[in-house]
């Protein structure tokens, strides 16, 4: 019985981790079609160096996968997703900011399905958490990514719906702030 239980984990792990592979892979078409979508040298310039970043991150998983030992096929439906975003990504139905916070919440699916990886890896003990520790690099740098990414959002969106650059000067982002601890306050208090 325990080494069914023990089975049973490896396997859960081993399919997530391949699940992180077909979403990273997804990341790396998704700014490769960005950046060739995108006339703005610096955004440009995030995106290529995003795009390295996740070409390592890549080379990080596939690492990860052989270390652990147990190899499996990624979900169905984490296949289904990143073929529908893939296709989006190309498509012209969005605009490019909007293809920018498709990108963005795949990165966080992939954050979160990392860290629950290191979680599980962790609770579940033996060599395991040894084996998936590279993953916490890979959970790092998609998490700063998102942070980037919410400046593109914001620019791209911006240019796009008001036909303006985004204020980003220090007091702008003072007056961010506020109107979120407005909400937060707002929210308490209802």
């Amino acid at each position: 019985m325990v080494a069914t239980l023990k089975d049973n984990q490896r396997k859960a792990i081993a399919m997530k981790l391949a699940d992180m592979k077909v979403l990273q892979n997804q990341l790396i078409a998704n700014e490769q079609k960005l950046i060739s979508a995108i006339n703005d040298g610096e955004i440009t310039k995030r995106l290529q160096d995003m795009l390295k970043d996740d070409r390592e991150s890549l080379g990080t998983i596939e690492a990860a996968i052989a270390k652990f030992g147990t190899a499996s096929e990624p979900q169905e439906k984490v296949k289904n997703l990143t073929q529908t975003v893939d296709k989006i990504m190309g498509g012209s139905e969005l605009d490019l900011y909007e293809k920018a916070l498709q990108h963005e919440g795949m990165k966080h699916q992939l954050v979160m399905t990392g860290m629950l990886v290191h979680k599980c890896a962790q609770t579940a003990g033996e060599d395991w958490e040894e084996a998936i520790d590279p993953i916490n690099k890979v959970n790092f740098q998609n998490r700063a990514h998102q942070e980037q990414l919410k400046a593109v959002i914001y620019a791209l969106g911006t240019r796009e719906l008001v036909g303006k650059e985004p204020d980003t000067s220090i007091w702008a982002a003072v007056e961010d702030g506020i109107a979120a601890a407005k909400g937060l306050f707002s929210g308490l208090a209802s």
